[in-house]
């Protein structure tokens, strides 16, 4: 029987029954992190050999005859432009290889554009005012905590099974000339796992925005991050720009982070020509050079795309059961009660739980409790704030599975006295 068809009488022996369950756990003293979506050891194992792909000073020289070792290559080595361009879609000239972290870019490049503007011949950001930023929710905690950190007033933007509603966008935009961007992680989103429909990425490259210098944030984070023999398909936003008029509004974004080590990867930025000029412009006052020595390491580690396709299939093989963990332990456990929603992702790093409104807190509170921490309720929504207290964002790829099992099963449990606590109050 479904929890909202239940009488206050079957509600609270429900409870009485689950609150045993629960307290039989919190006897048990666990220690599990479920709070964010870190590579487990096991899958940083897997890149073992890049520690070895560069060992002596003989080894160290580019293609090109680049010592690597030394100052240059501001945009990166033509060889690591040429391994990471199909990952994105684009071609090597339209790509910049930088350090290890594609969230320091996107900070970076929306700071130049406060500092010096978007180089459409616009003021810059610093000097027009109040900015707004477009967020579709539930997303990226980390996306919106630069726009924040940046004072942007943050707009919340609903997803569906598409993407983000461009109806809203594209009203919102054409009258506001103060909504200066949006972020958009446009496969296997941040959390929710779904891929943007060919028609919404042909909307955002066509639509027609008031901001002469609006710019879309595409942090393509999860775009060979599949968990299934059959992924998700997106339509090339860049080559959509071009088409649409518009070959200057997008930036792509991505990095190996969740792909070799999460610390020492190699991240890129993407646009097009024009924009990747200007970039360039502006990184010429700030480095000589990004980590060359790095970008090596990982050309001589996987040779080519196709190596770095199968590199990926390895992850898939050691993180797909631990999402299976997870849903299954929801459909047993939660679906035939009716307490919660969730999408199976065919990728990403992350399962959206939607528990019942004015629940998620209480969710979080009661894990972290008996030993489990999850990302904090509210974190996928800008300033932390869910309207709905429903959302929760689950992380299966850190912990080993004997550990997800049981923090699965406590998850469970907490959604289950969360709800029929939230129940018996109505």
């Amino acid at each position: 029987m479904k929890l909202t068809e239940m009488s206050k009488a079957q509600l609270a022996q429900f409870k009485e029954q689950v609150q045993g369950e629960y307290d039989k756990f919190k006897t048990q003293n666990l220690k599990l992190n479920m709070a964010r979506g870190k590579p487990s050891a096991e899958q940083l194992d897997l890149t073992e050999g890049l520690l070895s792909a560069v060992t002596k000073n003989s080894d160290c020289y580019a293609e090109d005859g680049t010592d690597c070792r030394n100052y240059g290559g501001l945009d990166g080595l033509p060889e690591a432009k040429k391994l990471f361009a199909p990952m994105l879609g684009v071609a090597p000239e339209e790509l910049i290889v930088c350090g290890n972290s594609s969230l320091n870019i996107m900070y970076d490049t929306i700071a130049k554009f406060m500092l010096f503007g978007t180089g459409d011949g616009e003021k810059p950001w610093k000097d027009c005012g109040k900015i707004k930023w477009l967020c579709p929710v539930p997303g990226y905690d980390r996306h919106f905590l630069v726009t924040e950190k940046m004072g942007f007033e943050m707009i919340n933007i609903p997803m569906d099974e598409n993407g983000p509603d461009m109806d809203m966008i594209e009203k919102l935009c054409a009258e506001d000339e103060s909504i200066k961007g949006i972020w958009c992680v446009p496969m296997y989103a941040n959390p929710t796992g779904i891929t943007y429909s060919d028609e919404v990425v042909k909307r955002f490259a066509a639509m027609k925005p008031k901001a002469p210098d609006f710019k879309i944030f595409w942090d393509n984070a999860y775009c060979i991050h599949h968990l299934t023999d059959t992924p998700d398909s997106l339509l090339n936003i860049l080559d959509e720009c071009e088409k649409a008029g518009n070959p200057d509004r997008v930036y792509l974004f991505a990095s190996t982070s969740k792909i070799t080590y999460s610390g020492a990867g190699v991240a890129m930025l993407a646009s097009s020509a024009k924009n990747v000029e200007y970039i360039k412009s502006m990184l010429n006052a700030q480095t000589i050079g990004y980590d060359k020595l790095n970008q090596l390491r990982h050309v001589r580690f996987f040779k080519d795309y196709e190596g770095l396709v199968q590199h990926m299939d390895k992850h898939r093989q050691v993180i797909a059961p631990k999402f299976s963990v997870v849903l299954d332990a929801l459909e047993s456990e939660i679906a035939p009660l009716g307490i919660g929603e969730w999408k199976k992702p065919n990728g990403g790093y992350f399962i959206s739980f939607d528990a019942l409104d004015g629940c998620a807190k209480r969710i979080c509170e009661l894990c972290k409790e008996a030993g489990v921490v999850l990302t904090g309720a509210g974190a996928t929504y800008p300033y932390g704030k869910d309207p709905h207290d429903s959302n929760i964002r689950i992380a299966p790829t850190y912990p080993p599975v004997h550990e997800l099992e049981l923090a699965v099963k406590l998850f469970t449990v907490a959604v289950k006295l969360a709800s029929a606590e939230k129940l018996l109050e109505k």
